[in-house]
Parts: C-alpha cells; sequence; structure tokens
C-alpha cells in the first residue's frame, strides 16, 4: 500500500468519524428536545413518578418506615436524627430512643448524656441531643404538647429547616409539602426538570412545576432512587430505570 493510498484511507475514516460524531450530537440534541417538551406538558414527569414507584414500592427509608406510627412527633424527631447520617444508622438511633420516649414530655425528662447514649452514633449527635431536648420544651410551652402542622411555625423551632418541615408535613400529618433534600435537588437538576443551585430553590420552582399529587411522595422516590442508582458520584446509568427520560446534566462519568 503506497504513501497515497494511506493518506487517502486516513481522510475517509476521519470523515466517518465526524459524520458519527456529528449524528450522535443531532440525535441528542432531538431526545433532548423531545424531552424538554415532555416536561413541559408533565408526561415526563408522569412516567418518571410511575417508573420509580413500581420499583421501590417495597423499599421504604427509616422516616417513611416511623411515619407509619402517624405521629408527627416521631417524624419530626426522626427527620432531625437522619440530617448528615445513614439511612441504617437513623433507623437504630429512632428505635433506641423511642423505646425510652415516645413524646415531648417523657424526651424532655431525659438527660443529655441519655439522649446522646440512645442516637449515637448519627451525625453531630451531641448537637442534636441538645436541640431534640430544646424542641420538645419548646414543644410543651409554645403548643401545649402538639407539633405544629403550619411550615412557618415548624421553621420557628430550633435546628428545623424547610426540609424537615415539609417532612414533617408530608409524612407527618400527610398535608401538602414539598420536601428537597440532597437527592431531590441532585436528581431533579440532572434530570434537566429544573436548574437551580440550592435545595431551597429546587423546592420553589417543584412546587411551581410538580403537580400536586405528586407533592407527598416525590422525596421518598427520589431519595431511594439517589441512594440506590443516581448517586452523586459515578450513578448507575446503564442500569437506570428512567435513563431514556433524563438529560444526565453534569453527568461526567457513570457506570
Amino acid at each position: 500500500m503506497d504513501n497515497q493510498t494511506k493518506v487517502d484511507i486516513y481522510i475517509d475514516e476521519t470523515i466517518i468519524g465526524l459524520k458519527y460524531q456529528l449524528l450522535k450530537i443531532w440525535i441528542i440534541g432531538v431526545l433532548s428536545r423531545n424531552m424538554v417538551e415532555e416536561y413541559k406538558e408533565g408526561n415526563a414527569i408522569d412516567k418518571i413518578v410511575r417508573i420509580l414507584d413500581e420499583r421501590y414500592y417495597l423499599k421504604s427509608s427509616a422516616i417513611k418506615e416511623v411515619s407509619e406510627e402517624k405521629d408527627p412527633f416521631l417524624v419530626l424527631i426522626s427527620c432531625l436524627l437522619s440530617l448528615r447520617t445513614k439511612d441504617e444508622v437513623t433507623r437504630e438511633a429512632s428505635i433506641r430512643l423511642f423505646d425510652l420516649a415516645k413524646t415531648p414530655e417523657t424526651m424532655s425528662k431525659l438527660s443529655i448524656d441519655q439522649i446522646q447514649g440512645a442516637i449515637y452514633p448519627v451525625g453531630f449527635y451531641k448537637t442534636k441531643s441538645e436541640r431534640i431536648k430544646q424542641i420538645c420544651l419548646d414543644l410543651i410551652e409554645k403548643y401545649d404538647s402538639k407539633v405544629p402542622d403550619d411550615i412557618g411555625e415548624l421553621l420557628e423551632l430550633k435546628g428545623v429547616g424547610r426540609k424537615t418541615a415539609n417532612i414533617v408535613l408530608t409524612m407527618g400529618f400527610n398535608k401538602l409539602g414539598v420536601a428537597v433534600d440532597t437527592h431531590v435537588h441532585r436528581i431533579c437538576n440532572r434530570l434537566g426538570y429544573v436548574c437551580t443551585k440550592k435545595p431551597d430553590d429546587t423546592e420553589f420552582e417543584l412546587r411551581k412545576k410538580l403537580q400536586k399529587k405528586y407533592w407527598i411522595t416525590f422525596n421518598n422516590l427520589l431519595v431511594l432512587h439517589g441512594k440506590n442508582i443516581c448517586t452523586p458520584i459515578s450513578p448507575k446509568c446503564s442500569i437506570c430505570p428512567i435513563y431514556q427520560y433524563c438529560n444526565r446534566i453534569g453527568v461526567t462519568k457513570s457506570r
């Protein structure tokens, strides 16, 4: 094979490669536009929720299990324990603490050391034990030992942020709320459903866009999906059941 032939072959292969890349970019663009239209119409979210519900209907988070007791106070305390803590640790810590006390009155009588001993090794267990004690005292003094069902009043409790307040509303009272944690924030942006910088911003966007029929269940589904498939680093896109509806925004490496 002479040099000219080698050059011609190299040029042909290069052209084919460029055509392939352009075709790939065009296909991705078409799919992305289609997904944008589906998101605008709400079709994609309907399908995503249905698929995730079928995928995770047998699984449950620690807070979801606590919510089955229909006690907003237990949901509030379990949610506080869950912050910066793995689900299995939250589950066991909740069980130990609730074996000691299950009402604001009985829990307020526990010493800080007793609370710490029960909830260890949850993240920031020393700070959380103090806040749990104070919240119990505040509930007794200001709310007649009852957890308020208003997001504004919940946010007045020390240590309660928007995510916790919304979870208490949705899982504790079965009232409308949009709970957004790092999983919900990450996945909604990765899908291309929202474009936000902070979880609170994501909550407000979801309140505008997400159908209210999904508000209560949306958090639990995305948390389970975020822990099992759509992980922060190197998500498992190859086995993701909602891959076809995802724009994979910000994903540079996946499995």
